[in-house]
């Protein structure tokens, strides 16, 4: 569930790629979906070893900490999701590598918060990481296909469920630590 709210933002932008073909170009969605998968992927790590440096002086609160980071980041897809905020340009020439590069980055941010979370709950790391790239890897693909073929009609629904998503998440880990819920 997590893999697929982080992948929301991906897919939004995979979106706006599609929409921005004139034809679908099958290498195009591919190195999209494989540079928005490599991020999502590598930053939970970055994230996991920066969280678990810190871990002996936050046990006492990580519960709290999750539930923040993860409520912070899915409140924040859920306004974007909500504000209007259709003047996103599109350029129909040939795709830019360091646009995508930039792209890439600015959508895996949340990723990289999540990994911390990752380290505080003791999650393995390289299966979740894996996990996380492979999903957005799909998800940027279907993301660029369903941008080209239907247009931007999915974007906001996608970035508000995987907002709800993360935010659940949060609200879940905080219960069960706090013995509300059973673990």
């Amino acid at each position: 569930m997590i893999a697929v709210a982080l992948s929301a933002d991906a897919f939004a932008v995979s979106v706006c790629k599609g929409l921005c073909m004139r034809k679908l170009n099958y290498n195009q969605a591919l190195l999209i979906a494989a540079f928005f998968g490599a991020f999502q992927g590598i930053m939970p790590i970055i994230g996991y070893y920066l969280g678990k440096s810190f871990e002996k002086y936050i046990t006492e609160y990580d519960h709290w900490i999750a539930f923040v980071l993860l409520g912070f980041i899915g409140g924040k897809m859920i306004y974007e999701a909500i504000k209007n905020d259709e003047e996103k340009e599109c350029s129909l020439e040939k795709l830019k590598i360091k646009e995508l590069f930039i792209l890439a980055i600015a959508t895996s941010i949340d990723a990289l918060a999540v990994g911390i979370t990752f380290a505080i709950l003791a999650v393995n790391i390289w299966s979740s990481s894996g996990i996380i790239a492979l999903t957005t890897f799909i998800l940027s693909f279907i993301g660029v296909v369903i941008g080209n073929r239907f247009g931007a009609k999915y974007k906001r629904w996608a970035e508000l469920a995987g907002g709800i998503i993360l935010v659940l998440i949060g609200i879940k880990i905080l219960l069960e630590h706090l013995g509300i819920l059973a673990l």
